[in-house]
């Protein structure tokens, strides 16, 4: 019975013996197909530079992820854009005689709805109006306006700026270089790609903090033929932006 009894234990011994050999490395055999997550270091101008991390921002947190051409798809579907600001852009067009068209443009926007107010170089000043299923445009002067269909896109072609989000759909070849830079006083996630339809190097510039793009550009044969800038943070909405998403003969169509 006690020869027995010394059998049982032994038994029990190896099995505990086993179990903490596979919990110490089996981890590490079921992880190594698993991708890495890199995290650079700590940067004081990026946010908190200690082992706390409960006050920071998700977008604090995801500066700290490497951007590589493999992740930064993931990581620019995990932004999400403000939906209530003001801000202002320049946009700049190149010309084949080496002149340039620059143009000024006010955006306002909040829950769906997009205005925005640029001058044209004919010296007209256009408006538009975007919203869900319409685009009410205008210029300056007028008392009627027109229409067209609006799709997800209609506030950023009233822009003048480019889609960042169509880089979320391109073969990850087409995906160039990646990166963190600072644009003015933004923090942003960079990526350039190679167009596989136009043929243009396309670079996006987009804060982690707004999820707005804040500067791109457009390149073709290495020549700079577009370009744009808002290098400031957007702004919240005060009190005067009321009567902001109105149509000229006073029309309400969103209050903020």
């Amino acid at each position: 019975m006690e020869q027995k009894n010394r059998l049982i234990i032994t038994g029990i011994v190896t099995v505990l013996i086993a179990f903490a050999i596979f919990a110490s490395f089996g981890r590490r055999w079921f992880a190594a197909d698993l991708p890495e997550i890199v995290l650079p270091s700590p940067d004081a101008s990026h946010g908190p530079s200690s082992g706390d991390t409960s006050s920071q921002t998700p977008s604090d947190q995801l500066q700290r992820v490497e951007v590589t051409p493999e992740t930064v798809q993931s990581v620019i579907a995990a932004l999400s854009r403000q939906t209530s600001y003001y801000r202002e852009l320049t946009v700049e067009t190149y010309l084949e005689d080496g002149a340039s068209v620059s143009s000024a443009v006010q955006v306002w926007a909040d829950g769906g709805w997009t205005r925005t107010i640029q001058p044209l170089p004919s010296g007209l000043i256009r408006h538009d109006l975007i919203g869900e299923e319409l685009v009410y445009y205008w210029y300056a002067g007028d008392e009627s306006w027109r229409t067209a269909p609006a799709d997800r896109v209609s506030a950023d072609i009233a822009q003048h700026i480019p889609t960042y989000e169509t880089v979320l759909h391109l073969p990850a070849a087409a995906i160039t270089a990646t990166g963190y830079e600072q644009r003015g006083e933004l923090h942003c996630i960079y990526v350039q790609v190679q167009s596989p339809v136009a043929g243009y190097e396309e670079r996006y510039w987009v804060s982690v903090d707004s999820g707005l793009l804040v500067g791109a550009e457009s390149l073709e044969d290495g020549v700079l033929v577009y370009s744009m800038s808002a290098l400031t943070p957007a702004e919240s909405l005060n009190p005067a932006d009321e009567g902001i998403f109105s149509l000229p003969d006073g029309t309400v169509l969103h209050i903020p």
